[in-house]
């Protein structure tokens, strides 16, 4: 799986400003049934094919920007987020083992999730100190003209002000920002009885209740079963289409039976029977 780790995190990257292009392509890669993706497992847990893991993850990358972005209001890059994400997949696909029972996609979660953690462990702060050039000019000049501890008095913010060319607003709100601290992310030891313990980062990251490998593994169902749905659809005469369609399927303007009956030159309960029996039709092929 080496060679397949090295080239798809190339490959599956996302470049800095391409996000909407990059979610408009994953989310038109075709997804896999159970049986697939059982067979796909298979073959790359006990023959190691290559091919078979590069579909694997291919089919899953949806899943990753739906992962990704319940982590957006960290002031991550969203590529980062998501290139982090696809680690973690390929990790997931590599250690997968089809005789568990379990669909890929409630397996991959956790390693998912893992990696976007370590990477937003390391690389977010509550305190961002300076972001502009004006505001870095103003913390280092700050520093410099910062003599003692303790909070400025209203003479000396206005001191500063004045030899830094700056509002006395700017000067107290960049003093507050230095006299702040990083927080921990996670609780220590001692934290969890503390009344600190409930602001700590890492409780924040998802809601209790949040299920995403659920809510993932629905939508995949719910397209797959639509799937089914037209390609039943396609296989009635195009009159029994056209009634399916006009009364169930456009959800901008229904169309009622006899306005069908006008348009065939049938009865309106002629139009009705046409209509069940395409239903009853349709019924037996999405149960096979």
């Amino acid at each position: 799986m080496n060679q397949v780790d090295n080239s798809m995190a190339l490959a599956l990257t996302p470049q800095t400003g391409s996000i909407e292009s990059y979610v408009s392509y994953v989310s038109g890669i075709d997804m896999l049934t159970a049986e697939e993706e059982r067979d796909l497992a298979y073959k790359l847990y006990e023959d190691g094919d290559l091919e078979s893991a590069r579909k694997l993850i291919m089919s899953h990358l949806r899943f990753v920007v739906h992962i990704a972005r319940s982590y957006s209001g960290y002031g991550l890059p969203q590529a980062d987020l998501i290139q982090e994400g696809n680690i973690g997949l390929m990790k997931a696909v590599k250690r997968f083992n089809p005789e568990v029972g379990v669909r890929l996609v409630s397996f991959a979660v956790h390693w998912i999730k893992a990696e976007i953690h370590e990477f937003v462990l390391k690389n977010w702060r509550i305190v961002k100190v300076a972001t502009t050039k004006a505001q870095r000019k103003l913390f280092f000049n700050l520093r410099k003209n910062k003599k003692r501890l303790g909070w400025f008095s209203n003479e000396e913010v206005e001191n500063v002000a004045d030899s830094l060319g700056v509002s006395k607003k700017e000067v107290l709100e960049m003093e507050s920002r230095m006299s702040n601290y990083d927080m921990a992310f996670d609780m220590g030891a001692d934290d969890e009885d503390s009344e600190a313990a409930p602001y700590s980062p890492s409780l924040y990251l998802e809601a209790d209740n949040s299920d995403v490998a659920q809510t993932v593994a629905d939508e995949q169902y719910e397209t797959h079963t639509n799937q089914r749905l037209l390609s039943a659809i396609k296989t009635l005469d195009d009159r029994s289409q056209d009634i399916l369609y006009s009364r169930w399927l456009d959800e901008d303007n229904k169309t009622t039976l006899q306005e069908l009956a006008d348009k065939y030159s049938v009865s309106a309960e002629r139009v009705r029977q046409l209509e069940k029996n395409a239903m009853k039709k349709i019924q037996v092929l999405l149960a096979a």
